[in-house]
């Protein structure tokens, strides 16, 4: 919101200027008050103005953006739960390791697509899978994505997340499921020939 009202600021000042000077024009070379108005060509100090002003504004909104962007990386500070998905192809790994003690593993598991034929009534072709992520609701959640071999991208359009899993990289994105249900999602890179079949 804070940002949205720098940025307004700005806005209404450039609005303000433009107006005038539209007006300005449209009064200085109107025929009636000016019937042969001057002829600018060129002028260096004007161009040097409209080249200096617009850039000293774009880093006054720059400024408090990268200040945003760079605070929104940090996308949860306590939460609830952090699960890490690992991008295959053509499946998705799934690690719960927030509750390991030293010498247990994390809870680890495969999520593959389950094929047309073994489908039951009422569930939906290419996007049930044989292991379903379970998480709480009403909290917040951290998702950790990576991938073990080409990019993929974990997506689920209906929490508004999508995190590209990228190869060496730990790539982390906040997740607030706020009711209880069953959300579908899909690899949205093209992963390779099984792209469809990684939900």
């Amino acid at each position: 919101i804070d940002l949205h009202d720098d940025i307004l600021f700005f806005l209404i000042l450039i609005l303000v200027f433009v107006l005038w000077m539209l007006v300005r024009v449209l009064l200085h070379f109107y025929y009636e008050f000016h019937p042969f108005p001057q002829r600018i060509v060129h002028g260096t100090t004007i161009e040097i103005i409209w080249t200096i002003f617009p850039s000293i504004i774009l880093m006054f909104i720059a400024i408090p953006s990268f200040a945003l962007l760079y605070s929104m990386d940090e996308v949860v500070v306590d939460p609830a739960i952090t699960i890490k998905a690992i991008g295959h192809q053509w499946y998705w790994t799934y690690e719960y390791s927030d509750y390991n003690s030293s010498d247990e593993q994390s809870l680890t598991f495969d999520s593959y697509m389950i094929p047309e034929d073994d489908l039951e009534l009422g569930q939906l072709r290419l996007l049930e899978v044989d292991n379903r992520v379970v998480v709480p609701a009403n909290t917040h959640l951290r998702m950790i994505v990576t991938s073990a071999d080409v990019l993929h991208s974990w997506a689920v359009p209906s929490l508004g997340v999508k995190c590209d899993a990228v190869p060496g990289r730990l790539n982390q994105t906040p997740i607030l499921v706020k009711r209880e249900g069953v959300y579908y999602g899909q690899c949205s890179e093209i992963c390779g020939t099984n792209h469809a079949f990684m939900p």
